[in-house]
């Protein structure tokens, strides 16, 4: 047991993992060979993807939620979530034999209610209410507040922070020299549990903290000395993205993270591709933070012993197309291009002979013919085997005086046209 950086309260990370013995899985600490070597360092993957849950998110549900007393556990909990908490809160419940009741975004893929539903197996009630998640949290809270239920926060509580240090508990009893320490970053309670364990019992493991670039909410706070609120963020990766991190995980984080890095949502998607293609792990966004932040630290990890949080794989299936496609964006092999064609028979077959390589693809093709006699735009979406070719269209373009623009570049009309 130990003080919480920043705060007064007493941390039980073994007596929480004592709880957590025989519902969590001691998740493998996995050696891996191809990271390794591309890294020239040792790599190893905390593989919590493997949870019963698909996530590390059941260790805070059950911790806090085992820790209530029995009057609480008779009134009932809820949770708000669209995600890996809604199933590691109904798991929970099925467990201890307890009502709750899940609120979710009426926005939420069909998918994850089956899911939730299937480890809640009775002990949990659906409701569908509002169109973000913000919405759907206020309502769950005031539902509790009504009901006389306790809620259940998916980050801000110590009690949930303490389920999620276990996984610090395990990785050092696995691994007792660990370097680097690569955390993904959503609204705290990883990075405050597992920041706060370390740094008591391996004071010198460097924590890396990870955000995707679009929903910077960590590092936004720690610039500002305070939890501050993002007018919007990026959605993709649902699982590590919050407009406002929690009060006491910031409290936390800020004494125990040694570094944030922002990491771009296609370097994500590339991540995933390749785990899946040359790992055979599948991984949700959130749990591929980790290893997609590995580039920007090479130098610093080379010959060290570095550990990877994969967070959770639930991953939608529906998913993959957006995955491939952002990756590809990323790594400059798909380029789309407003292309102003002469309105005259041939400019078409002309384009694709004398402007693309053999190499090219066209997999995007939309023409809207105008009364303009003299031209028509069409958006043109090009896949290359080789991100220099792209030099080679442009140059092309230029000799042959194509009117276009190059879509990539004008992240608006970009959206506006192609998504």
């Amino acid at each position: 047991m130990h003080t919480a950086p920043g705060t007064t309260y007493k941390l039980s990370f073994h007596e929480a993992a004592e709880r957590l013995k025989d519902v969590v899985k001691h998740t493998a600490l996995s050696y891996n060979a191809s990271l390794s070597k591309k890294y020239k360092c040792n790599v190893f993957l905390k593989r919590e993807d493997l949870q019963i849950v698909r996530s590390y998110k059941l260790r805070g549900a059950y911790n806090m939620m085992s820790s209530l007393t029995n009057e609480e556990l008779d009134n009932g909990v809820v949770c708000a979530s669209a995600g890996n908490h809604a199933q590691g809160f109904a798991y929970s419940c099925r467990k201890l034999n307890i009502n709750g009741v899940v609120f979710m975004p009426i926005t939420t893929p069909k998918q994850k209610i089956n899911q939730t539903e299937m480890f809640g197996e009775g002990f949990i009630e659906i409701r569908l209410v509002g169109d973000t998640f913000d919405d759907c949290a206020n309502a769950a809270k005031h539902f509790s507040e009504t009901n006389g239920m306790t809620f259940i926060p998916p980050f801000d509580h110590y009690r949930i922070i303490e389920g999620q240090g276990t996984v610090a508990v395990e990785i050092l009893e696995d691994q007792p020299q660990v370097d680097f320490l690569f955390v993904p970053v959503g609204g705290g309670g990883l990075s405050a549990g597992i920041g706060s364990y370390f740094k008591t019992y391996s004071p010198k493991t460097k924590i890396i903290g990870l955000e995707p670039e679009g929903a910077p909410s960590m590092s936004e706070a720690l610039k500002a000395g305070h939890p501050v609120t993002l007018p919007s963020i990026e959605g993709f990766v649902d699982g590590a993205a919050v407009k406002c991190v929690g009060n006491i995980t910031f409290e936390i984080c800020k004494d125990v993270i040694d570094d944030m890095q922002l990491v771009p949502e296609g370097k994500i998607c590339s991540s995933i591709l390749q785990l899946y293609n040359e790992e055979a792990i599948v991984v949700e966004p959130a749990g591929a933070l980790s290893i997609a932040a590995l580039d920007f630290y090479k130098d610093e990890i080379a010959g060290k012993n570095v550990v990877c949080i994969v967070s959770g794989s639930n991953n939608d299936i529906t998913r993959t197309e957006e995955i491939k496609e952002r990756s590809l964006l990323y790594e400059g092999l798909k380029h789309y291009f407003l292309i102003n064609f002469s309105q005259r028979p041939g400019a078409l077959k002309e384009f694709v002979n004398d402007v693309l390589g053999k190499d090219d693809d066209i997999t995007y093709f939309q023409y809207n013919k105008k009364n303009n006699r003299e031209e028509g735009p069409a958006v043109v979406g090009i896949e290359l085997k080789r991100k220099p070719d792209l030099d080679i269209i442009l140059q092309r373009l230029k000799d042959k005086k194509i009117r276009h623009q190059h879509l990539n570049e004008q992240r608006e009309l970009f959206t506006h046209l192609v998504f």
